[in-house]
């Protein structure tokens, strides 16, 4: 069992929010790929599906950003898998918008989300980090993060992520660097 969870903030409010993007992509995996309906379950909401031959477990936290941890250990230890098996997507401020990397482990960037889990359960897990850009100057990083995204950049952003979940199964296989050149080559 593999479990990718998705980082966001839960509500209306929040949908459409850079710091939401994780969410988003989990949301377009599951529907590319034909996963069950949504379950209340590991204090957030999960599907169940397979990609390729691996079983796969997506989570959306409903326990607000900064406390996103509690919600994904609780899912490791129920599955009694370790840390190998987490991927976690989510917004990255210091990659430009629309650009994606895949990367294990490393610090949290100031990210609330990651440091949470980090606290939870450690460093080592494969993260999918998705640019949302830097609005230039820290003052603003604030209401960058939690704002919309703009009406010019949503069909940007429903390409990366179509192409995210159309490669999905080099994630899933391992092959993090086939899986950034397939999702970059479908963006060009």
């Amino acid at each position: 069992m593999q479990i990718w969870a998705g980082l966001g903030n839960p509500g209306g409010t929040y949908a459409m929010h850079r710091h939401n993007v994780g969410y988003m992509a989990v949301d377009a995996i599951a529907e590319v790929h034909g996963f069950a309906p949504l379950r209340k379950q590991f204090q957030g909401w999960t599907r169940e599906g397979r990609i390729g031959a691996h079983k796969m477990l997506l989570l959306k936290p409903a326990t607000f950003m900064n406390d996103s941890g509690r919600s994904v250990a609780e899912a490791l230890r129920f599955y009694k898998v370790d840390l190998d098996a987490l991927t976690v997507f989510h917004d990255e401020l210091d990659l430009a918008a629309m650009r994606m990397k895949v990367k294990t482990g490393g610090g949290t960037a100031g990210h609330n989300g990651l440091r949470s889990i980090d606290q939870h359960l450690g460093t080592d897990f494969r993260r999918v980090r998705i640019g949302i850009g830097h609005p230039g100057h820290k003052d603003r990083v604030t209401g960058h993060v939690l704002g919309n995204y703009a009406k010019a950049e949503v069909d940007s952003l429903a390409e990366l992520l179509g192409a995210l979940a159309a490669e999905a199964t080099w994630l899933a296989a391992g092959d993090d660097v086939r899986f950034m050149n397939e999702v970059a080559l479908r963006l060009q």
